[in-house]
């Protein structure tokens, strides 16, 4: 289905809406009407505005059911209608009448229907009118169940395992109560599923989509509907549904889950924080938070109240975190999982925080109130200050009535953050002794704190010592030597004994000798802790007092003096109670009893002595004063030795304090049966937890009384024996408060809540439960996974790293370390290796991996936990299983070498190297580089360039088998040979290097700078005429493409970019390089000069280039920055670039490597002179060559000749050589008219004179005529005499024209130097191809440029070249013009002329020919194009012209402006008219010719003169000029060659010399012009002699020939040799053998030698043959003597013709030939070179005839190729091409007839 669905439903731009368009459906069908019922829609027929259609619905058989027609004139004029009635007869209207209609006004026609079946009606009414007809429908429905309903529903983007529901409605817009029934696939759900609908009932209908995958869900929902279902309709219903994804966003973020921190929080107090629920994705989603498993005693101190909610898409929300902490010095961890239905992850939230209690200290530890008078009172004043910012509660642990003689103002309250509160403190003795008393200030959640309160009462009988605060530090001093149970007069006689001594704080300490009772110097006790001491002064049960009777060293010293009980409740029982005092001590003691004033407890006797170790008894009794009331006290009792009493009986140094002891005492009033008071109180906490170890642990509760009654309050301390709490009972006036101190040991015996009831007010009503948690639990210490940590496999010396998560579920923070067996250490290590653990708090651990050898480690380590409280307990462990696997590691480059090819200099180039780790472990390297550089000009400033290539990742790490690229960039510093090599070290976990270094690669490039190259160049326009050589030599292209291949200079490449840098017009160089672009001269309104260079990339890289011209590089300025004072040159220049002489096309471009581009430079010819043009050639981060252009237009009067330099080098000529080679040199005349020129020689005849009369420069043509546009070549002769430079000055003079004077330069050298012998190069670096083509250009030479290089004299070479028309449709027509020199040709080439079809290709030979003499040859060959059709046109021109021309001759028209001329203006016209008819060709009556004068040539010329003037006039006259025939395209063929002498060549080209021909029959004439050589074959060489040896042989060898012709025996000897055969040229003379020996042959059958054909290579005919038809007789043949001398005279005679010169040149003429015509087949088809040779074994007889006919097709055809080869007989010289079948013809017919059998 989601092919037919024509929209993506992937796409974020889908609009998700419920349902959008609505239809109407019957049946099967769907329509657009809307449910409400629509008026008729009217329409304009002709004027009239009527309906187009009538519809009856809802009718019954046997009804009538009328409607009217509204017709309504809307036209402004009056309409008449007439209708045509419905054709049924189910439809009836009125009789046909005329309606007639004003304009505006309306009829009603009533048209009725009655059915008389079940079925739909169709017909019609027409009107009529003047204007046309209408029609309209009349059309009777059959009621049909039909429904509206959208035609799709777009469901919102719901996520996976969720739910989106829209609804959408739908409505029976039939007349029928229809029933529905709805039927779609999961996950679709429809509800209502079906139904019933009255007639334009609507339904709300609800679709629910609860997709199970992420997909794009589209199904069609079916909706059956009718009476029985018999029509349905569909629905599309499409849902998109995306993997839900949530994200905790938190403030801070810890590894694998968010965090959320509180910070230090007060005691008591609550902070709330949120933290945000992101839903990123496209769909709402629901989530679920809970928390983690943790301790089932842990505390929760984190509230969250959100645990599952709702989040929409890309929406956001904040969830509240509450943190209220409960235990001070704690820090309070927990974790939040948040989870989503159909997520793929899930995300968890730490939460964090500590709490932190209330720092409060006093002013003064110590109260000294003096020495006070018996019944004075003493204040003194002391500040209790919170340094902390929590609220603190503090209470003294003392009686706030008048029990005790220290009071307190305040003894409880609470204090605000950062404050202080001054507390007053009262002393009031009852009898004159020392008092001391230690009370607690007990700080909620905090340890006590202790207050010293000293003072001493005198009275006038007794005044004992004063205790001062000193005494107080003796005192501990003394208590921790346990010499304090002494009385001060023993300690005092040990003193005078020596047992004991005193310290340097005045403390007793005993002798080092002393053989005292042990008891008396066992250990110091060590210091005890607050806590712990405000229970040891509070408890006095007997186990304690046994074990501190024990001398367990680390307990406390034991009470001096105990009351027992210390507590006492007169509730229900008895008024009266005893108390019990036991002297612990070696002295007698004093007990005094603080009188209370005012107090319902009573106690009796108030004084007493105790002996030593003796108990006493004491009545308490409780009289209250009033009924229904509390009452509550610390009953007080000081307890000192007697002897202290009297201050003359103790010494300063043994004074000992006074103990102070307490009774606690609680009662109340309350009568039987009266209810007691309702207490009104909090309690904070009533759950109070211990930490889970086995030690001593101290918890605080507070009770505060929030009513306006006491409340008295009692624990039983029998309830929960392992519970100890301080106070056990007492009262807490209304507005204050109790603070509890709860003791216990947890123990694993003891049950999860220990139950503590606090009772209130003595009643069981009112009751407060204290849940205790005192259990000792395990550490519970959780490692991720089962027990075993795997790595994956290492390289030896690298690290592999995992995380290992460590959590903590025990209720109490864990100090914990690692242990690693000592041999594993070198390989495993963790961090962190030790801290701590909070509560409940997970922690990553990282372990490594580093191993150093290769093989499997197993490895064990042992985690070691503890609490945190106890450091010394015994340690928990848990052991892990590691297991890691070590391997050897290595990388690879994928290329050993990696050749980067060309980089631009001061560029750079990024690329890849892909690293290979092929191993099974990850790989850390480091990277180093080595370079190494090749310049073509070496040098030590080579070595320091730094390393031009860069690493962006010198250290990384390569995981197993995996591919790692490492972005490298190259830049080049220079144009020279990079070579990097690249090396790796592995690295081990630390980072550093291990092993040695390995090769990993080779990188190669090399530093270019952008290349470019002229690589062709062509002309038109006024240089059509100049050669290639001629353009390469104008535009110094040799020297252009040197200097582009040359590295720029530094300041070259001050702008890398083309730039406007100068405010001058005429802009500075940078560049030091020159060159001149000459475009030659032309006459003044000549065509362009126009010059095509084609520029190619060479290079590897791209290159932009620039032709800059002067404006192009000045910085704009404004007008008034322009000083208006120029330079000539500068005015000059602004001349040239206004009338824009000088245009470049295209003057930027950009080139790939190997791309080409052709690039116009013009030059028009508008004025006369010499114009220049600096143009700035600027390669983009390349070179800058500075061309001058130089145009020159000559007027059109002046002759004139171009030279491009006034300075010729002619090639270098070895000294003592015969035959110097003759030099060219070339004249130009650039201007319109023909001109004559002459070179002063007088400079040559004085540079002969000085040179001993040698001629060592010689011009051979110092006079000539040059047309305009052409060249003319001078030819010299250089001839050194030394070995030296010669140079000389030559004027040359122009007749009618300007003078010049030329330099030229010729340097001689000696052969035995070292100088090397200069061999023609044939302009190597002038292209020979043609690579740019002109506009227009339809023919191609396959070779524009042919060096035949270095050959000898009197020889002669070919070469093939081919000409190709390249038009599609055009036929063109070629002539190649041939230079003559001296009335000789050197070069020829044929075809000479001819035409070319369309894409046809010419075989053209070309030839040269070397005279006798050493030359330098070079010849430009010019072919001229011309169009078949532009010619044929032409010709058509011409012909209409003429017939034209001889029309007008007899037609004339006379008109009011002629006759208003002069006679004599007429005259002349009627004269020319008359003449016209001489050079008319075709005229239509012959007229007699004018009578002119023959008898001279000067008159006829006259006369021709005259008729060209009157033919001009005519035209003007007639206004038709004549046609003027097309210009040809000319191709242009350079031919160069030099010739050597034959001893010159034999000497340099020893190997070539084999290759060429020499004719040798060729005599050169012997001149000091040499302008006398004749053409080849015509002449004859003389032999290898030089000198007057030459002249000497050739008069000997002359003589003797003339003998030789006249002796008659060596004509009979020719004869004679004349039958032998010659084994191939059997046509050059006959076979005649002598078979009969008693025959001989005749002297007068043979031919004569002179005419014998072998003698004479010019001659054309075939040769003579000689049959012997005589027979044969039988019998034995006998040889003659005579016979024998003709048989060796003979084969004499065919020796002397196989050596002859004109025997070799015959043989050279044939083969050349042959092979030209075996070229010229192949290159028809006719002929397959690389075909496969076929033998053929055929009998004797045939096989010559079929070797020689086997690529004919039929012998028929071979049959009248030889009967026109008798006609036309073998031509063996060179000329035009003849096929290889007429050659063999004629050599089949030559064998045949010397066979004697034939």
């Amino acid at each position: 289905m989601l092919a037919d669905f024509p929209v993506n439903s992937l796409s974020d731009r889908i609009q998700w809406e419920p349902y959008k368009t609505h239809g109407k459906v019957s049946g099967m069908h769907r329509s657009e009407d809307p449910p409400k019922k629509r008026a008729p829609k009217h329409s304009c027929f002709l004027g009239v505005e009527t309906c187009a259609e009538l519809v009856w619905e809802g009718w019954e058989l046997g009804g009538e059911y009328t409607k009217s027609l509204i017709l309504k004139n809307v036209h402004g004029k009056l309409q008449k209608l007439t209708f045509r009635p419905p054709v049924s007869k189910f439809f009836n209207t009125l009789f046909p009448q005329t309606i007639i209609l004003s304009p505006g006004t309306s009829f009603s026609l009533p048209i009725s229907f009655r059915p008389l079946q079940k079925c739909e009606y169709v017909d019609n009414i027409e009107f009529r009118c003047k204007e046309g007809s209408f029609q309209v429908s009349l059309r009777a429905v059959m009621l049909c169940h039909a429904l509206e309903l959208p035609d799709s529903v777009q469901l919102p983007p719901c996520a996976v395992q969720h739910s989106s529901s829209a609804n959408f409605l739908f409505r029976n817009t039939s007349k029928l109560r229809t029933g529905f029934q709805w039927m779609v696939e999961p996950p679709f759900e429809i509800s209502p599923v079906s139904g019933l609908l009255e007639p334009g009932e609507g339904r709300k209908v609800t679709v629910t989509f609860k997709p199970q995958e992420a997909l794009v869900y589209q199904t069609e929902a079916t909706c059956t509907f009718g009476d029985n279902g018999e029509s349905s309709c569909t629905m599309l219903l499409r849902g998109l549904s995306k993997y839900p994804h949530l994200q905790i966003i938190s403030p801070g973020q810890e590894e694998g889950c968010g965090l959320l921190e509180f910070g230090s929080i007060a005691i008591g107090s609550s902070l709330e924080k949120h933290f945000e629920i992101y839903n990123p994705s496209l769909v709402s989603t629901s989530f679920s938070l809970t928390r983690l498993r943790k301790a089932a005693l842990m505390e929760s101190v984190f509230q969250c109240d959100v645990h599952e909610g709702h989040v929409a898409s890309h929406s956001v929300l904040k969830v509240p975190v509450c943190f209220t902490p409960l235990t001070v010095d704690s820090t309070s961890m927990e974790y939040f999982s948040l989870t989503c239905p159909g997520a793929v992850s899930r995300d968890l939230l730490k939460v964090t925080g500590s709490c932190i209690g209330p720092v409060v200290s006093l002013s003064s530890s110590v109260v000294d109130f003096g020495c006070v008078e018996e019944g004075v009172e003493a204040m003194r004043i002391i500040h209790i200050i919170n340094s902390s910012s929590v609220l603190a509660h503090y209470q003294f642990d003392m009686d706030p009535g008048s029990h005790s003689v220290f009071t307190l103002d305040q003894p409880s309250g609470t204090l605000p953050a950062n404050s202080s509160f001054s507390l007053h403190l009262r002393f009031r003795p009852h009898h004159p002794i020392t008092y001391y008393k230690r009370p607690a200030c007990l700080i909620l959640h905090r340890e006590p704190l202790f207050l010293d309160l000293i003072g001493t009462c005198h009275s006038e009988l007794l005044k004992p010592a004063i205790l001062h605060p000193r005494h107080l530090y003796v005192y501990r001093l003394n208590l921790l030597r346990g010499l304090t149970c002494y009385p001060p007069d023993i300690l005092s006689a040990m003193l005078a004994e020596h047992k004991l001594q005193l310290d340097e704080n005045g403390a007793l300490l005993f002798q080092e000798d002393s053989s005292e009772d042990t008891s008396l110097s066992k250990l110091p006790l060590s210091k005890r802790s607050a806590m712990e001491e405000y229970f040891h002064n509070n408890s006095t049960n007997e186990a304690e007092v046994d074990a501190h009777e024990s001398g367990d060293p680390n307990c406390f010293p034991m009470h001096h003096v105990t009351v027992r009980p210390s507590e006492l409740c007169f509730n229900a029982g008895p008024a009266s109670r005893s108390v019990s005092i036991t002297n612990h001590t070696k002295g007698k003691l004093t007990l005094l009893w603080t009188p209370p004033a005012d107090s319902p407890f009573s106690i009796t006797p108030l004084t007493c002595d105790l002996s030593p170790l003796k108990s006493t008894a004491f009545r308490v009794t409780y009289t209250p004063k009033q009924h229904n009331v509390f009452n509550a006290a610390q009953l007080e009792c000081f307890a000192l030795y007697k002897v202290l009493r009297d201050h003359r009986q103790t010494e300063d140094r043994t004074l000992c304090p006074p103990w102070c002891l307490t009774v606690r005492v609680s009662a109340h009033s309350f009568q039987p049966g009266n209810e007691h008071f309702i207490p009104c109180f909090s309690l904070q906490h009533p759950q109070v937890m211990f930490p889970a170890l086995s030690q001593v642990c101290y918890r605080t509760v507070l009770l505060q009384n929030t009513g306006n009654l006491p409340i008295i309050f009692r624990l039983d301390p029998e309830e929960s024996p392992a519970v100890c709490v301080l106070p056990p009972s007492g009262l807490v006036p209304p507005g204050s408060h109790q603070i509890f101190t709860l003791r216990s040991t947890p123990a694993e015996d003891h049950p999860a809540s220990l139950p503590l009831t606090l009772q209130l007010n003595a009643s069981p009503k009112h009751t407060q439960k204290l849940n205790v948690v005192s259990v000792v639990e395990q550490l519970h210490m959780v490692l991720e996974g089962d027990g075993t940590l795997f790595f994956r496999p290492t390289a030896m010396g690298s690290c592999s790293k995992r995380s290992l998560r460590v959590r903590n579920l025990s209720r109490v923070p864990v100090n914990f370390f690692w242990r690693v067996c000592g041999s594993d250490k070198k390989a495993l290590s963790v961090q962190p290796d030790s801290g701590i653990l909070q509560p409940n708090e997970f922690q990553v651990q990282t372990w490594s991996f580093t191993p150093l050898e290769e093989k499997i480690h197993s490895m064990k380590a042992t985690l070691n936990f503890w609490p945190v409280q106890t450091p010394d307990c015994k340690k928990s462990r848990l052991s892990i299983k590691i297991v890691g696997l070590a391997a050897k590691g290595s990388i690879q480059a994928d290329c050993s070498v990696l050749d980067l090819g060309e980089v631009l200099v001061g560029g750079c180039k990024s690329f890849e190297i892909p690293l290979m780790n092929s191993g099974c472990s990850a790989i850390s390297f480091s990277l180093t580089v080595l370079q190494s550089i090749t310049a073509p000009h070496f040098s030590e400033e080579v070595l320091q360039d730094p390393s031009a290539l860069e690493i962006d990742t010198m250290k990384a790490t390569i995981p197993a088998r995996c591919r790692l690229l490492i972005r490298t960039t190259v830049r080049p510093a220079r144009r020279a040979r990079y070579c990097w090599t690249i090396r790796y070290h592995i690295l081990n976990a630390s980072g550093l290097v291990v092993g040695e270094p390995c090769s990993l690669c080779q990188v190669q490039a090399e530093g270019v700078y952008p290349t470019l190259e002229v690589t062709d160049v062509r002309s038109s326009g006024s240089m059509e005429g100049l050669s290639k050589l001629q353009l390469w030599r104008l535009f110094s292209l040799d020297s252009l493409n040197t200097y582009l291949r040359s590295d720029p200079s530094p300041p070259e490449l001050t702008y890398r970019v083309p730039t406007r840098h100068s405010l001058s017009r005429c802009p500075p160089i940078f560049t030091s390089t020159m060159l001149d672009f000459n475009f030659s001269a032309a006459p003044l309104g000549a065509d362009p000069s126009n010059v095509l260079l084609m520029f190619e990339n060479t290079g590897s890289i791209h290159v932009e280039w620039s032709f800059l011209l002067p404006e192009d590089q000045q910085i704009e300025l404004e007008y008034w920055a322009e000083s208006g004072e120029f330079t000539p040159t500068e005015l000059h220049q602004m001349k040239v670039q206004d009338n824009r002489l000088f245009s470049i096309s295209p003057r930027t471009g950009k080139l790939q490597p190997g791309q080409q581009r052709a690039v116009q430079l013009s030059y028009r010819h508008d004025f006369a002179g010499i114009y220049r043009l600096p143009v700035l050639l600027k390669l983009s981060h390349g070179r800058e060559i500075l061309l001058n252009f130089v145009g020159v237009t000559v007027e059109k009067d002046r002759r004139y000749i171009h030279i491009p330099s006034n300075r010729h080098v002619f090639a270098p000529v070895a000294v003592g050589g015969f035959y110097p080679p003759k030099q060219v040199y070339e004249l130009y005349n650039g201007g319109a008219l023909p001109l004559r020129y002459h070179v002063d020689i007088s400079p040559l005849e004085q540079l002969q004179k000085d040179n001993f009369n040698h001629p060592v420069l010689q011009c051979l043509n110092p006079d000539g005529e040059v047309q305009p546009g052409h060249t003319v070549t001078l030819d010299w002769v250089f001839s050194p005499l030394e070995a030296k430079t010669y140079s000389v000055d030559i004027p040359i003079y122009v007749l009618e024209g300007d003078s010049m004077l030329v330099t030229f330069e010729g340097y001689g050298f000696d052969q035995r130097d070292s100088v090397p012998f200069q061999f023609h190069d044939g302009y190597p670096a002038v292209p020979g191809t043609q690579k740019v083509a002109l506009p227009g250009q339809v023919a191609f030479l396959s070779e524009e440029r042919v060096s035949f290089g270095d050959i000898p004299v009197c020889s002669r070479s070919t070469h093939i070249l081919f000409l190709t028309n390249v038009s599609h449709s055009d036929k063109i027509l070629y002539s190649w013009k041939l230079k003559e020199q001296d009335d000789k040709q050197a070069v020829d080439i044929h075809p000479v002329s001819g035409s070319l079809a369309a894409g046809e290709s010419a075989f053209c030979i070309l030839t040269i020919y070397t005279s006798g003499s050493p030359t330098f040859y070079q010849q430009d060959l010019i072919c001229e194009i011309t169009l078949e059709e532009a010619l044929a046109q032409y010709q058509r021109e011409l012909q209409q012209w003429e017939v034209e021309k001889e029309r007008e001759k007899h037609e004339f028209t006379i008109s009011e402006k002629d006759l208003m001329q002069t006679v004599s203006q007429s005259k002349p016209t009627q004269v020319c008219i008359a003449e016209q008819k001489l050079p008319s060709e075709k005229q239509k009556y012959k007229t007699l010719p004018p009578i002119r004068s023959s008898s001279t040539e000067v008159v006829l010329e006259r006369s021709n003169a005259r008729q060209n003037r009157m033919v001009s006039k005519v035209q003007q006259q007639v206004g038709r000029r004549r046609p003027e025939p097309p210009r040809p395209v000319l191709l242009h063929l350079g031919v160069t060659a030099r010739s050597h002498s034959l001893l010159e060549y034999q000497s340099h080209f020893p190997s070539h010399f084999n290759k060429h021909h020499i004719y040798r029959s060729l005599q050169p004439k012997l001149s000091q012009s040499r302008s006398n050589e004749s053409k080849l074959p015509s002449t004859h060489m003389l032999p290898l002699t030089n000198g007057p040896e030459r002249d000497i042989l050739t008069y000997t060898l002359t003589s003797l020939l003339r003998s030789l012709l006249d002796d008659p025996q060596f004509h009979q000897a020719l004869q004679n040799g004349s039958a032998e055969p010659v084994p191939y040229f059997t046509q050059l003379r006959p076979a005649s053998p002598l078979p009969f020996p008693t025959q001989s042959a005749p002297v007068a059958q043979a031919p004569c030698p002179v005419d014998n054909p072998c003698l004479n290579p010019q001659h054309t005919g075939r040769p003579v043959t000689v049959k012997n038809t005589q027979p044969q007789p039988e019998g034995e043949w006998r040889p003659d003597p005579h016979q024998e001398l003709h048989q060796e005279l003979r084969m004499k005679v065919q020796e002397s013709i196989r050596r002859s010169p004109e025997f070799s040149d015959l043989m050279e003429e044939i083969l050349l030939n042959t092979l030209q015509n075996l070229m010229m087949e192949a290159f028809l088809g006719e002929l397959v070179l690389t075909a496969r040779p076929r033998i053929i074994a055929l009998p004797p007889c045939s096989a010559s005839r079929n070797s020689f006919g086997s690529r004919r097709q039929s012998r028929g055809l071979v049959e009248s190729e030889r009967a026109r080869d008798q006609q036309h007989p073998l031509v063996t010289s060179p000329g035009p091409y003849r096929p290889t079948s007429v050659l063999l013809s004629n050599l089949e017919s030559l064998e045949h007839s010397s066979s004697p059998h034939s």
